[in-house]
């Protein structure tokens, strides 16, 4: 679970629409899904011990409509190997521990094959529910299975497509502009700590929030890619590439803000850069920002002479650098930065 406690957790479920928030929603469909399963196997078509039927919904409640599907078929076709495994070891084993353990063995095996996916378990484990509970020699308890997780299964499925679906065209520029967002207040904030203005308060909370919307990012360009299968709304003109740039930001973003945390907790002169070199940091810093809010070419120019100075800096003799291994620790990351905002 994301965040330093549960409460932050939640808070930035309802905060950030990032990872925290994809799944309380995904929790929340499953769950729904679940109970209207059960509902309709018990209820309407009046199934004996339809545990089978919340089980399967739960597990089909994907990211996309088409791993919804697959995972659909992929599920009834576990249970039902599982169902014929079980009905077959039921009426030749009289043990039923011998049989429980034969149909457990053979049906993790069956279902380590890669075309059952996340539901080859199934195999095993429905073998042995049915072995268990003393099921696996009567017909019309096995159809039973067969038909509550085809239900299970369908509602799963059907309730993810129609209930908040996988927008993918919009869900990726949505990231985009939030992600992009995020990482200049990040860099705002750090430009106004490296001037001495600010303190860290608040800086890691920021940087969640930032690592939440990345997590989230990475998903959206792996929704729309597989979401463009059985798309009925056609593949769409959204690009991957401004996002995927603004994903790859997060490992030099996390190395500056740790230098520069650092260099301000620090009560040693030597870790910290002087007052000229904290400005010009600064400066490239909120450069930075607007590169990665606007794209302007110009701001882009000016981190590169920015970046030029400040490699001045390290090298020239001056009494306020000479000693500063701060200055070096920021420069690197800044730089990592500037380059992957160029590539963009």
């Amino acid at each position: 679970m994301g965040g330093k406690t549960p409460f932050a957790w939640v808070a930035r479920a309802f905060r950030v629409p990032g990872e925290e928030r994809r799944s309380l929603v995904q929790t929340a469909k499953a769950t729904a899904a679940a109970v209207i399963a059960w509902i309709v196997a018990t209820a309407v078509l009046r199934l004996p011990q339809p545990f089978l039927a919340p089980y399967a919904a739960v597990f089909l409640v994907q990211a996309t409509v088409y791993r919804s599907l697959r995972g659909w078929a992929q599920q009834v076709g576990a249970v039902s190997v599982g169902v014929l495994l079980a009905a077959g070891a039921g009426q030749v084993i009289p043990s039923v521990t011998v049989a429980l353990g034969l149909v457990i063995f053979v049906g993790l095996l069956i279902g380590s094959w890669r075309g059952f996916g996340d539901s080859g378990v199934w195999v095993g484990i429905t073998g042995m529910l049915l072995i268990s509970y003393g099921n696996a020699t009567e017909p019309v308890l096995l159809a039973d299975r067969l038909l509550e997780t085809a239900l299970g299964a369908g509602i799963g499925a059907v309730l993810n497509a129609v209930i908040l679906p996988p927008l993918h065209g919009e869900r990726l520029r949505a990231a985009t502009s939030r992600l992009a967002s995020a990482i200049a207040d990040v860099l705002d904030k750090t430009a106004e700590l490296v001037r001495g203005g600010e303190t860290t308060d608040g800086l890691d909370d920021r940087m969640e929030d930032v690592r939440s919307l990345v997590a989230e990012a990475e998903d959206a360009i792996g929704w729309t890619r597989e979401g463009r299968y059985l798309n009925l709304r056609g593949r769409g003109e959204t690009r991957e590439e401004p996002l995927a740039n603004l994903v790859s930001l997060w490992h030099p973003l996390a190395q500056l803000i740790d230098a520069v945390s650092e260099a301000a907790r620090s009560e040693q002169p030597f870790r910290h850069p002087g007052e000229h070199a904290r400005g010009v940091v600064g400066d490239l810093l909120e450069a930075l920002a607007e590169v990665a809010r606007s794209g302007d070419p110009a701001e882009l120019d000016r981190c590169r002479d920015l970046l030029g100075e400040i490699d001045h800096l390290l090298v020239t003799p001056t009494d306020e650098v000479t000693t500063s291994i701060g200055l070096g620790a920021m420069a690197l990351p800044a730089r990592r930065l500037v380059q992957r905002l160029h590539a963009d």
